[in-house]
């Protein structure tokens, strides 16, 4: 099956889709035919989305929605099925970064990334799974993690364990759903290597403690984005990989599987994770 043959014609629900890959999973779903419900915290950026498909001829339509909230995400599903019936992809993306050394890290921001980032993929799931295993209907579930899901990076630390924490929770879910019998569900897990997007430019930091650690970071990740893969490319990657029936989505094949492989070769001998030479800090240079 090719992704206009799986997806088309069916609806889409996305967290975080006002920007990043997001956006571009969104842009790349109208363009397959489906209808798009643009969901974001940042009920501007998913008008202003909401308008530029409406333009092209898409269906979409834009709702604001925090994540966080059990309640609202739970509402969301409500709306979505009785509004445009059964979702044949929804995409739990919606997540924030954070810099700094660990032990300088604001504890709001810690809960923040926890609640946006791995809270917010379990609302996701408990509010459409049911949903989802009561029509019956081949229906796609994704859960945005990152190349950081199989990495270990410094002075990133609560966003990397959060991307090892829904790696996990998806890797889990795709078991209990083969258990449960439920096969019309497809349970995927998207692990994105650099995609533009604004994730580091609205990062959290440090007020506290070593700051310049926290925005050299910044920086290196800012200069990654420089040369980042477009948004909508990463996307079509994943529609292709998705409608393979493929679990691990990976935007950028090569670079991610070669984060995968060293993944588990320090798994595999047990040894200490290593900074590499780009990884070090030099106070001296800030």
């Amino acid at each position: 099956m090719n992704p206009r043959e799986t997806f088309g014609g069916g609806v889409a629900v996305i967290t975080g889709a006002g920007a990043g890959i997001g956006a571009g999973v969104a842009r790349y779903a109208s363009r397959l035919g489906m209808t798009v419900v643009i969901v974001d915290i940042d009920g501007d950026a998913a008008a202003a989305l909401r308008d530029e498909l409406s333009a092209n001829g898409a269906r979409a339509i834009d709702v604001v929605c925090d994540v966080r909230d059990a309640v609202a995400v739970a509402d969301l599903a409500e709306k979505c099925y009785r509004d445009l019936g059964p979702v044949r992809l929804l995409v739990n993306n919606a997540g924030i970064e954070q810099f700094g050394y660990l032990w300088d890290t604001p504890v709001e921001n810690w809960n923040r990334i926890v609640d946006v980032n791995i809270t917010g993929v379990f609302n996701g799931v408990r509010a459409f799974m049911p949903k989802m295993i009561a029509t019956g209907e081949p229906t796609w579930l994704w859960n945005m993690s990152s190349i950081g899901g199989v990495a270990s990076v410094p002075l990133q630390t609560p966003y990397i364990m959060s991307k090892h924490a829904v790696l996990a929770l998806t890797e889990c879910l795709r078991l209990e759903v083969d258990l449960a019998g439920h096969r019309h569900i497809h349970v995927q897990a998207v692990l994105p290597g650099a995609v533009v997007s604004n994730i580091f430019d609205t990062a959290g930091g440090v007020a506290d403690g070593d700051v310049a650690a926290a925005e050299s970071q910044r920086e290196a990740m800012l200069n990654i984005k420089a040369g980042a893969m477009d948004a909508v490319t990463a996307a079509e990657v994943v529609f292709e990989q998705s409608a393979d029936d493929r679990f691990y989505l990976l935007t950028q094949p090569d670079y991610v599987s070669s984060a995968m492989t060293e993944r588990a070769e320090i798994l595999s001998t047990q040894r200490a994770p290593r900074l590499r030479a780009t990884q070090r800090f030099d106070p001296a240079a800030h």
